[in-house]
């Protein structure tokens, strides 16, 4: 079982902490970090598109990414969300422990 970080981004703070919530509640992750306002530059049809969003760093297992990627499409107002998965390749054991303690379901 593998430690993973999963970015997401919401187009408003409610809209970040409703799928936060979800993802700890649901243990489909041990943490959800929420950074507020960052500035995004994207293209979407075409065209350059500048938006302020909420950056979600969702917390978990390598084996929770398709439920966190599936809970994420199901409560998000975004036609096409952001959903990358980064391998933690190094951390601390105890968090690690703690990681895994906490997404089990």
């Amino acid at each position: 079982m593998s430690a993973i970080i999963v970015l997401t981004s919401a187009g408003s703070e409610e809209e970040a902490k409703k799928i936060a919530q979800d993802l700890v509640g649901s243990r489909l992750a041990a943490c959800v970090n929420i950074i507020n306002k960052v500035e995004s530059v994207y293209r979407w049809e075409d065209n350059v598109h500048e938006a302020e969003e909420w950056l979600l760093m969702v917390k978990t297992t390598s084996e929770n990414f398709e439920p966190v990627k599936d809970a994420i499409r199901k409560l998000h107002s975004y036609e096409l969300p952001e959903c990358i998965s980064i391998e933690i390749s190094a951390a601390e054991d105890g968090y690690l422990k703690w990681l895994r303690e906490n997404t089990q379901t």
